[in-house]
């Protein structure tokens, strides 16, 4: 069965019992009409079909933790704002940080070939660059690795070695020449974690913790290596399955996704990470620019966004551009966005639309993310400007964060 196929098979309607009341807490001193404002959107989601979801909006020294529905739908147990959560390719702005540092050390160039460091692949003229900013060309190995509902299940019970999935990727006709358009690949964040290991001698994840989390001090935050389960609070990580009902997930080995995207975190620490990140504490100015010089993801929609080293854009009614990433696993979800103002929003169900059709989660979503990045733009006024919430899939069989007008 080929993805869209899965994917039309797994689209479900979700229970209408899912329909339940959430909760919200705010620190600081928060502004409790904009908070419950806020809840209220979240809540249009979780009321469109989301089963459960979470957030944390940073504005000045307001900090809004909200939450909407269920965690498990089968004991009824509530989401709560501070739970851990599978976030996919947000673990490549990590990546791509150190990557920037150690250029800044002086212990590789950006633009040197990535056969300098790992020569035993034959990737020829493919540079460091090119790989965080998905212009390799490089054959992204998860097209071919998750094709049917057994794929699906299957990845999620093995471990895999770096090795393995770079293997796979070059056993595929490359998608084009390298310093090709954008071309979303997660090969690139795996030849990038073998290149830290090659130059820092340790694994790619303790030279993230060593570097990031620690000083950071995002306690919350860890990666999981063949561990399949969450540590501490979390959700359920449901897709619709072929049987009509939600099949949860949360059980699941990563190491498919490795350096590409295994980080567990929560919204609190990912808001914590971008605002040190793009505040100049991670990389110093210069890196930071080369961090965020970017290639549209449409060419012919340059203003609706663009994919720098690890970090995209995105262009905001008003002409604000919110910098951030986002992440798809299987069954969970995570954007995170920063402007004026901070947003990590989780969700936990994923592949519950067709390509190409707008869903009512997907319409309630650009209401919820528009709102708390301050953007007042009511949906009836979002037709005649298109907010593009890109989503750059670990998984590439749906589109949570599709394109809305």
């Amino acid at each position: 069965m080929h993805r869209r196929t899965l994917l039309a098979g797994l689209t479900v309607a979700a229970p209408a019992a899912l329909a339940l009341p959430g909760t919200a807490f705010a620190q600081g001193n928060p502004d409790g009409g904009e908070r419950d404002r806020l809840q209220e959107l979240l809540e249009a989601v979780h009321q469109a079909g989301m089963p459960g979801l979470f957030a944390e909006v940073r504005a000045d020294y307001r900090r809004w933790g909200l939450a909407a529905g269920l965690a498990d739908v089968d004991s009824g147990r509530p989401v709560q704002p501070w739970f851990r959560h599978r976030v996919g390719s947000i673990t490549k702005t990590f990546v791509a940080t150190v990557v920037l540092q150690l250029a800044g050390e002086g212990r590789l160039g950006l633009d040197d070939p990535i056969t300098r460091y790992l020569p035993e692949y034959a990737t020829g003229a493919i540079t460091i660059r090119m790989l965080l900013n998905h212009t390799s060309g490089v054959f992204n190995y998860t097209n071919a690795l998750l094709q049917t509902p057994d794929d699906v299940i299957n990845v999620g019970k093995r471990v895999y070695r770096p090795q393995e999935l770079i293997a796979i990727a070059l056993s595929q006709p490359p998608t084009g020449p390298p310093g090709s358009p954008f071309s979303y690949s997660n090969t690139g964040y795996i030849f990038l974690g073998l290149l830290i290991e090659r130059l820092t001698g340790r694994r790619y994840a303790d030279e993230v913790q060593r570097r990031i989390l620690r000083p950071l001090g995002l306690h919350s935050s860890y990666f999981p290596g063949g561990f399949p389960r969450i540590h501490g609070p979390h959700s359920e990580a449901y897709v619709p399955w072929i049987d009509g009902n939600l099949r949860d997930f949360s059980v699941y080995n990563m190491t498919w996704a490795w350096a590409a995207g295994e980080l567990i975190s929560t919204p609190q620490d990912l808001n914590r990470f971008y605002r040190a990140l793009l505040g100049g504490r991670l990389l110093n100015a210069r890196l930071l620019r080369e961090m965020q010089t970017t290639n549209p993801f449409d060419p012919t929609v340059p203003d609706a966004g663009g994919y720098g080293l690890g970090l995209y854009w995105l262009g905001l009614p008003g002409g604000e551009r919110a910098w951030g990433h986002d992440g798809g696993t299987v069954g969970h979800v995570t954007l995170s966005v920063h402007g004026s103002r901070s947003l990590t929003m989780a969700e936990n169900m994923a592949f519950y639309s067709v390509p190409g059709e707008p869903h009512p989660i997907d319409i309630a979503r650009v209401e919820f993310v528009l709102a708390a990045l301050g953007v007042n733009a009511p949906a009836a006024t979002t037709a005649t400007t298109p907010v593009r919430l890109h989503w750059t899939p670990d998984v590439k069989a749906a589109r949570p964060f599709g394109t809305l007008s």
